[in-house]
C-alpha cells in the first residue's frame, strides 16, 4: 500500500474519480456561461478589483483568491485564465474539498500502474492535464499538511511525483487557489503552512460580498432570471415592484450563491411571467443578525461563513435541505459542520 488507502476504499471509489471528474467539468461549463454576469458590475470595488485581475492575469504569477463563500471566486479564475496568454490551453478544477486525502493526491499528481489495487495502468493527474494551462484549487485551506509540503514543492518547481512513482515529472501548469477562510488566521492555528501562503498569494485578490455591491443585486437577479428562462422554455421573467425591494434590502450572507438559489426557486414556484414577493424564500424577508464588519477586530470571514451555516442549519429541516440552501454539496455542508463544531 502506497497511500495509507484500504484495496477495499479504491476498489469503490477509483471507478467513481472519472464521474466525478466529469460532472464537475460538466457543471464548470455551465457556469463559465451562466456565472458571465458577475463579471459586469457598477460596483467601483469590483471594477478597480477585476482592473487589477486582468493586469495579473497577463502574467504567470500565482494568484489567491479571498472571499466569502458564493462570492465567486470560481468565476473569477476562470476569467483569469480567459485573459491570460493559456487561454487556449486547458482551465482545470480541483476541488480539495470533496476526496479525502489519500484519493486527492492521486487525483493531483496521478497514480502509476500497481500503485494500489485497481490501478491497471499509469494514469495522468490534474495537474498534468493542466499542462500549459491553469488549475484551479479551489478551498485551498482544506488541504492536508502532506499535500500543503507537496503543493509547495511542486508551486516552488513544477515538479512532482505520481504516486507510487519514482520518477519525476515536470509541467508547465499556472496555479491559482481560493479560499473562503482566512488563511492568515489557518496559519496562526498551525493549520496552513506559512511558506506555502506566501508562494500562493503573489496576488491576492479579494472579492467583495453582496452585500457589499447593492447596485448589483437586481441586475444579477434579472439575468439570472434570464437564464432560468431560456433553460426551461419560458417566456421572460421579471420581478414585481416589491420583489425587488426585498432582493435589494437582503443583506445575503449566502452572497451570489445565496441569489441564484433564491431566483431559481422562484421561477420554478411562481406561474406567471412577474414573480411577486411570495414566491421568494422566506429567509430573504428575515433579518439576519448584524455580520462583524470588514473593520471590527473580531471580523474574519470565517466567523461570518460559521455564522451564516449555523443560521441556515436551525431553518431547515435536512441537511440536504441546508445545503441546497447555501448552494454547497452535502459532503462538504458536512465538513464543514464538523469543523465548525455545529453537529
Amino acid at each position: 500500500m502506497v497511500d495509507g488507502t484500504s484495496d477495499e476504499t479504491r476498489d469503490v471509489v477509483e471507478p467513481e474519480l472519472e464521474l466525478r471528474r466529469l460532472q464537475e467539468e460538466n457543471r464548470a461549463l455551465r457556469d463559465a456561461v451562466e456565472d458571465v454576469p458577475l463579471l459586469e458590475t457598477r460596483s467601483t470595488a469590483m471594477r478597480r478589483l477585476l482592473e487589477t485581475a486582468e493586469r495579473a492575469a497577463a502574467s504567470d504569477a500565482t494568484v489567491l483568491l479571498q472571499g466569502e463563500s458564493g462570492t465567486g471566486k470560481n468565476v473569477l479564475a476562470r476569467q483569469l485564465h480567459r485573459w491570460s496568454r493559456r487561454h487556449r490551453q486547458p482551465f482545470v478544477l480541483v476541488n480539495c474539498t470533496t476526496l479525502s486525502d489519500q484519493l486527492l493526491e492521486s487525483e493531483l499528481f496521478g497514480h502509476v500502474r500497481g500503485a494500489f489495487t485497481g490501478a491497471v495502468k499509469d494514469k495522468p493527474g490534474r495537474l498534468e492535464a493542466a499542462a500549459g494551462g491553469t488549475v484551479f484549487l479551489d478551498e485551498i485551506a482544506d488541504l492536508s499538511p502532506e499535500l500543503q509540503a507537496k503543493l509547495l514543492r511542486f508551486v516552488q518547481e513544477q515538479a512532482f511525483e505520481r504516486v507510487g512513482g519514482q520518477r519525476t515529472l515536470a509541467v508547465d501548469t499556472r496555479i491559482i487557489a481560493a479560499s473562503n477562510r482566512d488563511l492568515t488566521t489557518e496559519i496562526a492555528a498551525r493549520r496552513f503552512r506559512e511558506d506555502l501562503f506566501y508562494r500562493l498569494s503573489v496576488i491576492t485578490l479579494t472579492l467583495p460580498p453582496l452585500r457589499e455591491r447593492r447596485e448589483d443585486i437586481l441586475a444579477l437577479a434579472r439575468r439570472l432570471l434570464g437564464t432560468v428562462a431560456i433553460r426551461s422554455g419560458r417566456s421572460p421573467l421579471d420581478l414585481s415592484e416589491a420583489s425587488a425591494r426585498a432582493l435589494r434590502d437582503h443583506e445575503w450572507p449566502g452572497n451570489i450563491r445565496e441569489l441564484r438559489n433564491a431566483v431559481e426557486r422562484a421561477a420554478v414556484l411562481c406561474p406567471g411571467n412577474v414573480i411577486g414577493p411570495e414566491y421568494l424564500p422566506d429567509s430573504v424577508f428575515k433579518t439576519p443578525p448584524s455580520l462583524p464588519t470588514a473593520h471590527s477586530a473580531a471580523a474574519s470571514l470565517e466567523q461570518v461563513e460559521k455564522e451564516h451555516i449555523s443560521r441556515v442549519l436551525s431553518e431547515s429541516p435536512t441537511l440536504e435541505d441546508a445545503a441546497a440552501t447555501l448552494g454547497i454539496n452535502t459532503s462538504t455542508l458536512w465538513r464543514k459542520r464538523r469543523r465548525y463544531g455545529l453537529e
